[in-house]
């Protein structure tokens, strides 16, 4: 899957039942350095939403966990670096906002009040004809691969 990009690696991966959150996560499984069966867990809560809440958009998630993996802070006395942190979070979800109008689940799904089902859909063709969420997930890892590009570009620079 290496000489794919990210964005296909993370929709290959929702396709194969994944949830967005780790089908994103997983994609930078090797950059991060958590064990996969670790990661999957650590970001199975966000698929669907949060929970299947329809909030934050489950790749978005997964893009931010990623962030935080290879960017984030671990002093919680550091305000510059928490700082620096947010701001890397705010940028990253900018541009998502950019490209879909939204970060929230429920607003990309089209959906009307918050689904509390927690019974996940059948992954059928029709599941993906009708939802945009393999798309989503594309661009939320195509977002974060390029990130990732430029901080490489700009160490090189400094």
């Amino acid at each position: 899957m290496n000489d794919i990009s990210k964005g296909e690696q993370a929709e290959q991966l929702f396709k194969e039942g994944y949830n967005c959150s780790q089908s994103l996560a997983l994609a930078f499984c090797e950059e991060i350095g958590i064990e996969k069966s670790k990661l999957l867990r650590m970001v199975s809560s966000f698929g669907g939403g949060m929970g299947r809440m329809r909030e934050v958009c489950g790749a978005v998630s997964g893009m931010f966990f990623v962030a935080g993996a290879l960017y984030g802070y671990d002093d919680p006395k550091d305000m510059q670096a928490k700082k620096e942190h947010y701001a890397r979070i705010q940028e990253l979800a900018a541009r998502f906002r950019a490209e879909t109008g939204s970060i929230v689940c429920r607003e990309l799904l089209g959906l009307e009040g918050k689904d509390r089902n927690p019974a996940p859909s059948e992954r059928t063709q029709e599941y993906y004809k009708k939802r945009p969420c393999p798309k989503m997930i594309r661009l939320a890892a195509e977002i974060m691969e390029t990130y990732i590009q430029e901080q490489k570009e700009d160490v090189f620079k400094a």
